[in-house]
């Protein structure tokens, strides 16, 4: 009886599917039914950086040079304006559509679990937000992203490991001196029990100077991490 309302329900949501398609975040299109947030036609637009083909030497690990000591760097997309990225980016930044740091989560873990460098991470750490933009937009837009990683790496996610001091207009239009000189005392440690002796991805979503990561890992280091690795959903080149 329980298989049978099962099917009927399943039968249910495809008739609904076929009536009522969910748009793709990506394109505004209508998503198939086998599909989950980003069409296909999306999905293989999407400009890949490859990066965990050689997490050790890439662009982004190149950013963290001579400014602290990361062992592992990777970006799943690079991100330009007027992109599909931009559009996936701002809708989970600032449409509630945590969905697609979930899904975006999920292909860039299947794509970690190929290199047996990441098999070291012991802990997810995102990067937080203060808790006044915390309550203003209700979450951590890096949340559902690490916590899929966590999940592909099969690791814990420490959320609580950093905390952000103060709310902070954009950095974006600084240069790379003025943004880590803003950076450098916004975080600090709340939970270093969560990181001490461990290798730390630290997470977080568009990297365009580095200074957010660096800061943390350099805090996260200082205060007992055994090493530091770091993931974002996209790279600005």
């Amino acid at each position: 009886m329980a298989q049978l309302s099962l099917g009927v329900k399943t039968l249910v949501q495809d008739f609904l599917a076929l009536i009522y398609p969910e748009e793709c975040r990506g394109c505004g299109g209508a998503l198939a039914v086998s599909e989950e947030v980003i069409c296909s036609h999306c999905r293989i637009k999407l400009p890949y950086t490859g990066f965990h083909l050689s997490p050790t030497d890439n662009a982004l690990h190149k950013v963290f040079w001579g400014r602290v000591p990361v062992q592992l760097a990777v970006a799943y997309l690079l991100y330009q304006e007027k992109s599909r990225v931009q559009r996936l980016l701002h809708q989970l930044k600032y449409r509630g559509q945590e969905e697609i740091g979930e899904v975006l989560g999920k292909w860039m873990g299947n794509s970690l679990q190929e290199n047996a460098a990441f098999i070291d991470i012991d802990v997810v750490v995102p990067v937080p937000l203060h808790k006044s933009k915390l309550s203003q937009r209700g979450y951590n837009q890096v949340t559902e992203f690490s916590n899929a990683l966590a999940n592909a790496l099969q690791v814990v996610v420490a959320e609580t490991a950093l905390q952000k001091n103060k709310a902070v207009g954009t950095q974006t239009k600084k240069n790379r001196k003025d943004r880590w000189e803003a950076m450098r005392q916004l975080y600090a440690i709340r939970n270093a029990e969560a990181i001490k002796g461990k290798h730390v991805l630290l997470v977080d979503d568009v990297v365009t100077t580095g200074a957010t990561l660096e800061a943390c890992a350099d805090l996260l280091l200082k205060n007992g991490a055994r090493a530091v690795s770091v993931a974002a959903i996209a790279y600005t080149l």
